[in-house]
């Protein structure tokens, strides 16, 4: 089946590296969220990675926005044309892969997603699988990225939630491996434990 018809399929890699891969979405107005999983299979394998930046922008630099002082909904009525030269790119920090046989390896995978690689809405399946070990965590908290890692911890923390795929074992699991990667720095383990705990209050999805 040609890839493009799967319904998963959203975007495709324009940039590429062994940590990390930029794509771009067909549509602009796709709906990507921080800290959501993706994969991506190149190579033989199925690259595992996390959104961790997100850009909507004009395609042409000669057409830049320009502010019109009007709502979304009144520019799709009244100028639909400005939406046209909008494209929507993001970045993804790679957190594993699996091989031929579906054996999900937690180190970097050995060679870049070739380019324009599509890019797939993880399943629910998906999510299950990869997050069953906290394994990632420690290319996540090495990683070298420009953001504040306890806000993208806390994200896929909250996709895992959603997707009814975070079990307590789980949890107590990945909060004892980011303590042994953070032990060094206490305040900020202490500072992160503390929003974790705030946003397991508020979410009734833990099983």
């Amino acid at each position: 089946m040609n890839q493009a018809n799967n319904k998963t399929c959203f975007a495709e890699i324009l940039t590429s590296s062994i940590a990390t891969f930029t794509a771009q979405a067909w549509q602009w107005d796709t709906m990507l969220e921080f800290g959501s999983l993706v994969t991506a299979t190149s190579h033989d394998k199925t690259i595992f990675a996390v959104i961790y930046d997100i850009t909507t922008g004009p395609s042409d630099s000669i057409r830049q926005p320009v502010a019109y002082q009007k709502t979304h909904d009144e520019l799709l009525r009244d100028q639909p044309q400005i939406f046209e030269f909008l494209t929507t790119s993001f970045s993804c920090v790679a957190l594993g892969y699996a091989d031929k046989q579906g054996n999900i390896v937690y180190n970097l995978p050995p060679q870049p997603a070739q380019m324009h690689t599509f890019v797939h809405h993880a399943t629910v399946q998906n999510y299950q699988d990869f997050f069953a070990s906290e394994q990632f965590l420690n290319l996540l908290c090495n990683a070298t990225l420009p953001l504040n890692l306890q806000e993208l911890l806390l994200a896929i923390i909250q996709h895992q939630l959603h997707k009814k795929v975070l079990t307590k074992k789980r949890l107590n699991a990945f909060i004892e491996s980011f303590f042994m990667l953070n032990k060094n720095n206490y305040i900020q383990t202490k500072i992160f434990l503390a929003r974790l705990q705030q946003l397991l209050t508020t979410s009734d999805d833990l099983l």
